[in-house]
């Protein structure tokens, strides 16, 4: 197989077919001189880990926006990088953001190290992450692989291995591919080609640059690969949460512990979550049942919450968590499990 003439081919399809990003500089531009921040680069990859371009695109913009360098992110405040964070999910990756940018800012002068075994010495940063931000920011020639890159590489290969078994083979296949000359436009095209061709189900083969040397289109296994091992059944937990209002509009919020599941947000007092949680109301109250939970599935497992609602009357001080003046109270700073659970409550017993 001829990879020099493959990764022209992509490269040559990249140039007119690459998708505009808010944080991607483009093949004209950079053949225009221009050159990308690998502050918006770091930004973009973090915030696209385990997530889509569409539910990102949003949050990167309102970011770059209020925080346009690093240093100007270092210094932001914990809960106000947590709030804007909020509804994204995986929130250790938002705890991981600000540790880095208070690195890059304090032991780097605020410039991102130019190589990929620089960048793996810093927080949050693995060895994906360092791989992109070395060959989009820097054209370092390192091998980014993803979802999307995975794919395209084990059907290009035609390799029945399923994941994740298939991975190191898949790397290694993939690093043969990456080109000397251009290779942040390659990483980027690959990637491209995965999320707008070479798709999980009813690829685009037709217009594929990579069609005529493809070995499952040969085949005829392109839909069936990458095989997958099939995962285990997630288990289900419960937990109950508590949502108060004050009779002045406050609401009872607790922010989370830095470690763990949304570890360092906002949320409502609650129980631990298992297979039997015991009731932990955070304020003697009057507390109701409002006859709903909340239906949640995170990475590794299914959650649901039960609710129990109440008025508490001004100046009554809660064993856990402090109020928050409804002025300043946004259900948008909340993670999404806990913006269920108010929506919840207020449409089921009305608050207000």
């Amino acid at each position: 197989m001829r990879y020099e003439g493959l990764s022209a081919d992509l490269l040559d399809w990249y140039d007119a077919h690459a998708r505009v990003m808010p944080w991607r500089v483009g093949p004209a531009a950079r053949k225009a001189g221009e050159r990308p921040d690998p502050y918006r680069v770091w930004l973009s990859e973090v915030m696209l880990q385990q997530t889509t371009v569409a539910a990102v695109r949003d949050y990167f913009h309102r970011f770059a926006a209020r925080w346009p360098t690093v240093a100007a992110l270092a210094a932001a405040e914990d809960g106000d990088v947590m709030g804007e964070w909020a509804g994204l999910g995986y929130y250790a990756r938002a705890r991981n953001l600000l540790k880095c940018a208070r690195v890059v800012a304090l032991d780097h002068g605020g410039r991102f190290p130019n190589t990929r075994d620089a960048l793996l010495r810093l927080p949050g940063i693995g060895p994906y992450t360092a791989s992109a931000i070395a060959a989009i920011a820097f054209d370092e020639p390192a091998t980014v692989v993803d979802g999307n890159v995975e794919r395209v590489i084990a059907r290009l290969f035609d390799i029945e291995t399923p994941l994740p078994a298939a991975k190191p083979d898949l790397t290694a296949l993939a690093e043969r591919l990456t080109p000397q000359i251009r290779p942040g436009d390659y990483a980027q095209a690959v990637m491209d080609l995965g999320a707008t061709v070479c798709t999980p189900t009813s690829p685009a083969c037709g217009i594929c640059p990579w069609i005529a040397a493809c070995k499952a289109r040969a085949a005829g296994t392109q839909t069936d690969l990458p095989r997958k091992t099939p995962k285990k059944p997630k288990p289900t937990r419960l937990g109950i949460a508590y949502l108060a209002r004050r009779q002045d509009g406050a609401w009872l919020l607790e922010r989370r512990p830095d470690t763990g599941l949304l570890g360092g947000m906002l949320g409502w007092p609650g129980s631990d979550w298992s297979d039997a949680p015991a009731e932990a109301p955070p304020i003697a109250a009057d507390w109701r049942d409002p006859g709903v939970e909340v239906r949640h599935t995170f990475t590794h497992f299914h959650l649901r919450l039960a609710l129990r609602v109440a008025e508490i009357p001004n100046g009554a001080r809660p064993a856990r968590g402090a109020f928050l003046p409804r002025q300043d109270f946004r259900p948008s700073d909340l993670p999404t499990v806990m913006r269920k659970a108010f929506d919840l409550a207020l449409g089921a017993f009305p608050l207000e």
